[in-house]
């Protein structure tokens, strides 16, 4: 255990603000670092593999450790331990990490780490929000209308939480295999596209229903006629006034069913479902982006393409030329 990632150190140290800014690198700045305690003593370790979509790190330390997203890039962490425990939280939500329990953080959550003894150690994986995304659209035939958003813990004793550990454990074993073959971009990513279509499958998550053949909970006559509203009026102008007046019931009782339901306002959600045909289109068509975006109803293309970034971490026009 003690030799994974062992050719790609970052930081050994007594100093665990080494091990700070070690981590800070190895993630791309998609997070910042502050201890929750005094900067004590003891022995601190990292080592970690970055590429484009995703990093890994093993971290061998005992510092407790607070982990908060920083703005401009949306990432996923898996925590997995390798030795020992970690008393971990994300929001209200706690768990107790080891080899049978991983912790799975959503893009903007806070997450609290407190390694349980000297010798614990754990592998850290980030992966870039885009390809959360982009495999949830392989998986159902469209991106995720509102952000995918996991449970915390992640059972690795059971079939489906064992699929992902052995997957990112084979990731790992490639690594540090030494071959110049595993460390080719295309086989790291589609390495990595196998981890994200598993832990979509086996994490229950916000868009779980849609992944499975069981029926998806019926919604209210009025939701369903406010969807309805916004798919019939999708190359429209839609107004939270319009779509309570389709559903027949006040905007404060939309509101909170579409929060509720989807986890974001109405006009999120139909900004949202525009974007997603929009790229659909984009990867589907020879169009100009510009005349696909006009078509779905957008009139400001600067707006627009900011918009889209945000959504899918990356400009339309990146989109287009995958084409």
């Amino acid at each position: 255990m003690a030799s994974l990632l062992r050719d790609f150190l970052m930081t050994r140290s007594e100093n665990p603000v080494d091990l700070l800014n070690a981590a800070t690198r190895l993630f791309g700045g998609s997070i910042t670092t502050s201890p929750l305690a005094g900067l004590g003593s003891g022995d601190h370790e990292l080592r970690g593999v970055a590429a484009h979509d995703f990093a890994v790190g093993f971290f061998a330390s005992p510092l407790d450790v607070r982990v908060a997203a920083a703005p401009g890039r949306r990432s996923y962490f898996v925590n997995l331990g390798v030795s020992g425990e970690i008393a971990a939280s994300r929001g209200a939500l706690r768990a107790t990490l080891d080899k049978a329990t991983a912790g799975v953080v959503n893009p903007g959550d806070t997450q609290e780490l407190r390694p349980l003894g000297s010798r614990t150690r754990f592998l850290g994986l980030r992966i870039d929000a885009a390809l959360v995304d982009q495999e949830f659209a392989a998986l159902t035939g469209h991106p995720p209308v509102s952000p995918v958003r996991f449970d915390f813990a992640l059972d690795l004793a059971r079939p489906k939480g064992r699929a992902v550990r052995l997957l990112v454990r084979s990731l790992i074993e490639q690594l540090d295999s030494g071959d110049p073959l595993f460390h080719r971009a295309e086989l790291q990513r589609s390495q990595l596209r196998c981890i994200v279509t598993a832990l979509l499958l086996a994490q229950p998550h916000t868009h779980t229903g849609e992944l499975w053949d069981s029926p998806r909970p019926g919604y209210p006559r009025f939701l369903r006629a406010a969807l309805a509203f916004i798919e019939s009026n999708l190359t429209e102008r839609i107004s939270l006034g319009g779509i309570a007046d389709a559903a027949q019931c006040s905007p404060r009782t939309i509101s909170s069913a579409f929060r509720e339901r989807f986890g974001l306002p109405p006009l999120a959600y139909v900004r949202n479902l525009r974007l997603a045909r929009i790229r659909e289109d984009i990867l589907t068509s020879t169009d100009p982006v510009g005349v696909i975006a006009y078509r779905w109803g957008i009139t400001h293309l600067g707006r627009f393409a900011g918009e889209y970034r945000d959504r899918f971490g990356e400009l339309p026009s990146a989109t287009a030329a995958r084409r």
